[in-house]
């Protein structure tokens, strides 16, 4: 059978005297309105079926996050008016719900596929979003700006609620956010999402604080108690309740310092409140609803709620359906942090909420208490590993290519500018794939090359990660950046393996000079055997260090008549441009003619979700286009 228009198997037909389904009744959130509390609930689990089947059948997505939101996503539609009211989410990656109660139902079986779905919320989808909110930690800012724009002359007085959780808390710019919106005295409804996670169990203070007051059993059901007594008191009920929520500030700084730390910055606190209590959210939201000012709304979730594998993984709550694959350059990595570890006792591994992701869980098993979870906070983790290389110990950064952007200035000011030995390990570098264009990691290489002093590394196989690896952590004695892509690793042999930071020549030819970054050694070598078939003999480079580039390659690049460069990253400003700068300057000072160099990279465009793969046949950067554009310059 199929249910929701995915294909389910083994699951019998609905019994004669089981309710119809309601949510192929829902359009729109208006639809929402007309449901009583008796089908709100079994909205909620076709929901939550809906999600496991779409997250299943298209083989990525989110899963954990969405489980854990659902009466809660319920309960904000219902109170506040979508796209009239302005709704924003971060993470992004928990607005599924969202994007099912707003008419995208269909679009499910697309679910982050070339041209499908995004796995986030996206302004060309719907007008119920506003933002495309990938990365953590920001909404509060979001919410700040379009609350001062709304309460402008040249705004209209739309209501803002940003929903803020998955460990989004432990990103400092959610602090920035708080203070200013605070200060400001904005009208602003800030929503907790706290399940006490973001990838892995959060890493924070507050996270611990919060922890001990939803914690506590008699401060939530006697205060709700009490909330419910006085709200029924006919004509002074109201006044009541405000009363006792003024007393009740001062009393709860008995029990826990969160609520005193958001009232400190002018945000009214209300909570916590059982967030998969559809009627009480409703109750708690339409509160916020009635009064003015910045308030903040602490919700308690379940991530991976009613579905018990994302129930049992007490990693990350089915996050996501993906993991560590085998064979993968994560996997490399992995190896090699646990060999290095045991090598280099002054070795300390650092994540930003994403041990797992990494492949950073098993060298936290093997050395407990070498491996640190910053939280949500890449910009700390950056100086804060400065520090431990100041300190003597050698930090190694394990952080998505996409989110080390974030702390650049840091990497540049706290860690380069003081000669510091710190080691980033960038996964997900290049084309990405299912995330989109927030999460391609093709800055990296622009950026980091243009860092004094720092060295970037690009292994084009499993053996070479874990050989760089080694070398950074024994060779170098400034930082180093070690970038590796998402898809599957090739293999080597170890006579195969480069040396040090030192390029490898892979094929000899006289007629082109290819040098393929990283991963694209592959399309590069694939590239000179469709080549060879036309009589055009290529030699082939890997240059496995973008910075310095070996002397060697370059002045061999510089004695073939065209030389054409490939990477994964943007084009304008990365590898490549240096090999073409580096060939011009040795050609000159040889007083001779430079060859051409053709760069071959991403447009300096964001790039839809699509397989990696896909992309960069798009894009040109596979063996055919490659050896298509060699044709088309050597006929020139």
């Amino acid at each position: 059978m199929r249910r929701y228009g995915f294909d389910v198997a083994d699951r019998p037909d609905p019994e004669p005297d089981e309710p119809a389904e309601l949510l192929p009744r829902i359009g729109s959130p208006e639809d929402l309105r007309s449901l009583d509390h008796a089908e709100l609930e079994q909205l909620a689990a076709e929901i939550r079926d809906f999600v496991v089947d779409a997250v299943n059948t298209t083989g990525s997505g989110h899963l954990g996050s969405n489980l854990g939101a659902v009466e809660l996503t319920l309960a904000l539609h219902r109170v506040f008016r979508s796209p009239e009211d302005i709704i924003l989410w971060d993470t992004g990656h928990q607005a599924y719900v969202h994007k099912l109660l707003t008419g995208r139902r269909d679009g499910f079986t697309t679910l982050r596929q070339a041209g499908g779905l995004s796995g986030y919320p996206s302004r060309e989808e719907s007008e119920h979003d506003w933002i495309e909110n990938s990365h953590a930690s920001t909404v509060i800012s979001y919410a700040h700006g379009l609350a001062t724009a709304q309460q402008s002359d040249q705004g209209d007085g739309r209501r803002v609620v940003a929903v803020i959780g998955d460990g989004s808390m432990t990103g400092g710019m959610a602090y920035e956010g708080l203070n200013n919106l605070g200060h400001s005295g904005r009208d602003a409804i800030i929503i907790l999402n706290d399940n006490g996670r973001s990838y892995a169990p959060t890493v924070s203070r507050l996270g611990e604080s919060l922890n001990r007051l939803r914690a506590n059993p008699l401060y939530v059901r006697e205060t709700t108690r009490l909330e419910r007594v006085l709200r029924r008191i006919p004509l002074i009920g109201r006044l009541l309740n405000r009363g006792f929520n003024a007393t009740r500030t001062a009393a709860r700084e008995f029990w826990t310092e969160p609520i005193t730390f958001f009232e400190q910055l002018g945000l009214r606190y209300y909570g916590p409140f059982d967030g998969h209590d559809v009627r009480e959210l409703e109750r708690a939201f339409r509160y916020a609803a009635e009064l003015e000012g910045p308030q903040i709304v602490h919700v308690i979730t379940q991530k991976g709620r009613g579905y018990a594998p994302a129930e049992n993984d007490h990693i990350k709550n089915l996050h996501d359906i993906g993991g560590v694959k085998p064979g993968s350059y994560t996997a490399a990595f992995g190896e090699a942090i646990i060999k290095a570890g045991e090598e280099h006792p002054r070795l300390v591994a650092l994540t930003a909420a994403m041990p797992d992701s990494t492949g950073l869980l098993p060298f936290d098993e093997r050395f407990p208490g070498r491996m640190i979870d910053v939280g949500i906070a890449e910009q700390h983790a950056v100086t804060s590993a400065a520090g431990m290389a100041m300190g003597g110990l050698v930090p190694v950064f394990a952080v998505y290519s996409t989110f080390l952007t974030r702390a650049f200035d840091q990497v540049n000011l706290d860690v380069a500018l003081h000669g510091q030995k710190v080691i980033f390990c960038l996964d997900r570098a290049g084309i990405t794939g299912d995330d989109g264009p927030s999460h391609h990691g093709v800055l990296d290489m622009v950026l980091l090359t243009k860092v004094p002093g720092m060295t970037v590394l690009a292994p084009s196989s499993y053996q070479e990660l874990q050989a760089m690896l080694h070398d950074a952590v024994a060779l170098a004695d400034g930082p180093v950046a070690i970038r590796w892509p998402k898809t599957a690793a090739r293999n080597i042999t170890a006579d195969e393996l480069g040396v040090g930071f030192r390029a490898r020549q892979w094929r000899r030819g006289a007629d082109v000079c290819l040098v393929g970054v990283g991963k694209m050694l592959q399309f590069a070598l694939e590239a000179a055997d469709l080549l060879a078939a036309d009589g055009i003999e290529a030699t082939v480079w890997d240059p496995r260090a973008v910075t310095p580039l070996d002397s060697q390659l370059v002045a061999d690049a510089a004695a073939h008549p065209l030389v054409v460069t490939i990477e994964d990253g943007y084009r304008d400003g990365g590898a490549g441009t240096l090999v073409a700068d580096a060939v011009a300057q040795v050609s000159d000072a040889a007083d001779q003619p430079a060859p051409p160099v053709a760069v071959l990279g991403v447009p300096t465009r964001f790039i839809p979700h699509a397989k990696p793969d896909a992309i960069l046949a798009d894009l040109g950067l596979d063996a055919q286009g490659i050896a298509a554009e060699v044709r088309r310059r050597l006929r020139r």
